[in-house]
């Protein structure tokens, strides 16, 4: 037959979805530019809506497409190296955020700056205590990852055990929002504000962008505990559930790092 599949890859049918991602894109970074100057936030509200939009109904696709048995072997493995690429390029994002951060803390700038270095962090200055709030954040998140390799060991190795994956799921999710909770309430007790001066913006960015993927990351798992429960996903075909556990442990770590960098050396 002419149209008969004689091949291992998924051919995708025609989509309005990728035209809609960008004009939703474009919508939102003018709405963002408009509110900059002072034109009200509705533009940016509608872009955001927008492609709030186009990510749930694209990814609900994909899930379908998992459903139909459209991944095979060979589609996998691509999903599997766009996976790996995505979070290469999160390494790097990150790495622009601590590389700003030991520049300013290696070589601060002062009043004499740069035959005298200034002091760091700047005067005026008071930082967290590392082996708080900060220490416990660093405890839960740890045993959310924990808790995510729990759940994917219950599908992959345990015989398809779907009480230990259900319930290690939502471990992880409940320590993750409890993460997120936690790090508000540090936000809310800073003594240093973000704008005027560099040690504030530099925390604020790295750890608000930490944040950010913690709670980016807690609905990929919750997504993916949806899914355990109407009974998706099998010891063989469990990608989504495999990136989430790839993209959670990559917030751990990226964590760790932020933790003995930015709260216990460079505080």
């Amino acid at each position: 037959m002419a149209h008969e599949k004689n091949h291992d890859f998924h051919i995708l049918n025609p989509s309005i979805l990728p035209f809609a991602g960008a004009l939703s894109g474009f919508t939102m970074l003018g709405g963002m530019v408009l509110y900059m100057h002072d034109h009200g936030p509705w533009f940016a509200l509608v872009g955001l809506v927008m492609v709030l939009y186009v990510m749930y109904a694209w990814w609900a696709q994909v899930i379908v497409e998992a459903n139909e048995g459209d991944h095979t072997p060979v589609v996998m493995i691509g999903i599997r190296y766009g996976v790996i690429m995505f979070i290469m390029s999160e390494v790097m994002f990150f790495l622009a955020w601590f590389w700003n951060f030991f520049k300013h803390a290696l070589y601060p700038a002062g009043p004499n700056y740069p035959a005298v270095d200034g002091p760091w962090p700047p005067v005026g200055i008071e930082t967290f205590d590392p082996w708080h709030l900060p220490l416990m954040n660093t405890l839960i998140l740890l045993c959310s990852g924990a808790a995510a390799t729990w759940a994917h060991n219950a599908i992959a190795h345990d015989n398809n055990n779907r009480k230990d994956l259900v319930n290690g799921l939502i471990l992880s999710i409940v320590l993750g929002a409890l993460f997120t909770v936690f790090q508000a309430y540090e936000y809310s007790h800073a003594q240093f504000g973000f704008s005027g001066n560099i040690y504030g913006a530099t925390f604020f960015m790295a750890t608000g962008f930490h944040g950010f993927h913690v709670l980016v990351g807690t609905i990929f798992l919750g997504v993916c505990l949806v899914r355990a429960l109407n009974g998706q996903m099998t010891p063989e075909h469990h990608l989504g559930f495999e990136a989430a556990a790839w993209y959670w442990h990559f917030v751990d770590v990226v964590w760790l790092f932020l933790f003995a960098a930015v709260y216990i050396w460079g505080g």
